[in-house]
């Protein structure tokens, strides 16, 4: 999770160790729980935005689904860009803002490492994938065109019955 979130960068960071230092004075194990990783934070925002304690509200946080990076099942997925939600359209120029995953790195979450390495063999196993469907596109039109002679005269009968 590496988009844009809050717009301050520092104080940011300051902000956000200030909530975790609220806990239970008694039991600290009983609450609240403060997540480091982007994933729980970003869930947690949205959370708050939403009537989580109504049944629609639940119905919609259980639809929600948040994780670092793209796990395995939605890799092959097509990305959809939501345009309303573009740093570019969204913030002024010069504005300063911080991104997630950076900052729950600084405030204890160990595994930014560890995504950044899983990302850079799926990027790389996507442009394998990508330039191999290339590859076959290319090869797929060259053959069309030095079939196209041949299949003229079929077009031609299938012309007169409506199919073009």
């Amino acid at each position: 999770m590496n988009g844009p979130v809050c717009s301050l960068d520092v104080f940011g960071v300051v902000k956000y160790l200030k909530y975790l230092r609220k806990r239970c004075a008694t039991k600290p194990s009983r609450g609240p729980f403060h997540f480091r990783a982007p994933s729980r934070v970003f869930f947690k925002a949205v959370r708050g935005m939403i009537p989580h304690k109504t049944k629609r509200g639940m119905e919609a946080l259980n639809r929600l689904k948040v994780f670092e990076g793209i796990p395995a099942p939605y890799d092959k997925q097509k990305r959809m860009v939501v345009p309303a939600a573009l740093r570019v359209l969204k913030l002024r120029p010069g504005r300063r803002f911080c991104v997630l995953g950076r900052l729950s790195h600084e405030v204890g979450w160990k595994y930014q490492d560890i995504v950044k390495t899983l990302e850079e063999k799926r990027k790389a196993k996507a442009k394998v994938y990508w330039d191999n469907k290339r590859r076959l596109e290319k090869l797929h039109q060259q053959a069309e065109k030095q079939e196209a002679e041949k299949l003229e005269p079929l077009d031609a009968v299938l012309g007169l019955y409506g199919h073009a």
